[in-house]
């Protein structure tokens, strides 16, 4: 009888610690690059983000039909412009409920909601942008709505502020020195400066106002979240008409979302005696 074999781990063939080159498969590496690159962009066409990879049109337009297939692309036909699909939204949802985010946010946010009767939300860091990925909306008649998948520039979204307010200087310069501050309403601050001052009293407070700066009439109170590493990984936040989120009653709620805060972080893990 032949000696038996040690077990290999399922999940790796023998050469797993391999990393060269002929464990690589170059096609999927490009059709990646190509991905993450439009997931950057609002709308581009076939010969401007093959231009910007550095690959021919063939074989990006090969990539894109190749995804759209899987719905991980679409193209509109009427602009002639290629989006990410409604697959990769699919699929990154999947990842956050791995890592249980979105689960245990839910019930925290139904808390929060029905403590502030405000909207409660939950949104992750994407590039220079927040990416909304739970929700619990309040039952008022005019009320916040921010669909899972949508997305905000960090400094015009309070829980973009709170999650820029936890970077250090050389991320913020970062931010700041390749991303437009685009003005949305007359509240918007698309002055650098005044924007690195409005991050300080973030600091000093605890939390973030988005007074009107996306949405005319809304204003936003949010705070980061970490998880066990120290590390941030999203942010929640209430969202609500200026009529009722007024000057008077910003102190209150503010303590709502972080109590809130506190009570998902510690569910990640969080250590909140360090």
């Amino acid at each position: 009888m032949s000696e038996s074999q040690p077990n290999r781990s399922r999940g790796r063939p023998k050469s797993w610690a391999d990393k060269t080159e002929q464990n690589t498969i170059k096609s999927l590496d490009r059709a990646m690059d190509v991905l993450e690159h439009l997931s950057r962009m609002q709308g581009i066409g076939l010969s401007e983000l093959a231009a910007q990879l550095g690959q021919s049109p063939a074989t990006v337009y090969r990539v894109l039909v190749t995804l759209e297939a899987r719905g991980v692309t679409e193209f509109d036909a009427e602009t002639q412009l290629w989006y990410v699909g409604s697959n990769a939204f699919v699929i990154g949802a999947r990842y956050l409920r791995r890592t249980s985010l979105v689960d245990r946010s839910t019930p925290i946010l139904r808390h929060l909601m029905s403590k502030t009767g405000e909207t409660a939300n939950l949104a992750v860091p994407r590039g220079d942008k927040v990416v909304f990925v739970g929700q619990v909306e309040c039952h008022h008649s005019i009320r916040a709505f921010f669909p899972p998948g949508s997305a905000s520039p960090m400094h015009a979204s309070g829980i973009g502020k709170a999650l820029m307010a936890e970077m250090d200087q050389t991320e913020i310069e970062h931010i700041l020195s390749t991303t437009p501050l685009e003005r949305f309403t007359e509240f918007t601050i698309t002055d650098p400066e005044t924007l690195i001052d409005d991050l300080e009293r973030t600091r000093k407070r605890g939390f973030a106002i988005d007074d009107q700066e996306k949405n005319l009439g809304m204003r936003c109170i949010a705070v980061p979240l970490h998880n066990w590493t120290g590390g941030v990984v999203a942010g929640i936040s209430i969202s609500g008409p200026v009529a009722r989120i007024g000057d008077g009653e910003i102190s209150a709620l503010a303590e709502a979302v972080m109590q809130s805060g506190r009570a998902l972080a510690t569910a990640l893990g969080a250590d909140h005696s360090i």
